[in-house]
């Protein structure tokens, strides 16, 4: 019987000192690369500052957050047609990974949303992938985007409503 006791005891002093060495370690966790992490934390701001932006129809919040490029006018384009079709947009991104390679940033996103004309009718529901390509250290920007992005939803519609060609 006391056998058992002193096993059940150093059972549960080595359980204890697990626990606490596992609580104690996490509460000093410091960044090994904090320069990187806010870089990381920048990027993610950004992705969201954009997302909030469409979905409030902010189109000047979002031209704040591209460079000045006439590759990026068709997409301002397509996102103020966006804002003239569509009474509610609602928007999640999901970032899937992130690549940098000095400047350069690449944010692959996954992203779902509903877009409505006006607000009795159902809403349109999409998802997609896409790139969105950014640079910068301090100041993150926009400077091209990729793949299949939520923006110009209005275009893909009115392209869909199109009838096909018939062939003879």
């Amino acid at each position: 019987m006391a056998w058992r006791f002193r096993v059940l005891s150093c059972a549960l002093l080595v359980g204890l000192a697990c626990a606490a060495s596992s609580v104690l370690g996490c509460s000093s966790k410091e960044w090994r690369y904090p320069a990187d992490h806010a870089r990381f934390q920048r990027i993610d701001q950004a992705v969201e500052e954009l997302r909030v932006a469409y979905v409030r129809e902010e189109a000047s919040d979002i031209q704040s957050l591209m460079l000045p490029l006439e590759a990026l006018d068709r997409l301002m384009r397509e996102i103020q047609n966006d804002f003239q079709t569509f009474q509610e947009i609602s928007l999640d991104f999901t970032i899937e990974r992130i690549l940098i390679e000095g400047d350069a940033i690449d944010v692959f996103v996954h992203w779902q949303g509903q877009w409505k004309r006006k607000p009795e009718e159902l809403a349109i529901r999409e998802r997609g992938h896409g790139l969105l390509r950014l640079i910068g250290v301090q100041s993150i920007l926009l400077t091209s985007v990729e793949g299949d992005l939520p923006f110009g939803m209005a275009s893909r519609l009115a392209a869909a409503d199109l009838p096909t060609p018939r062939v003879h």
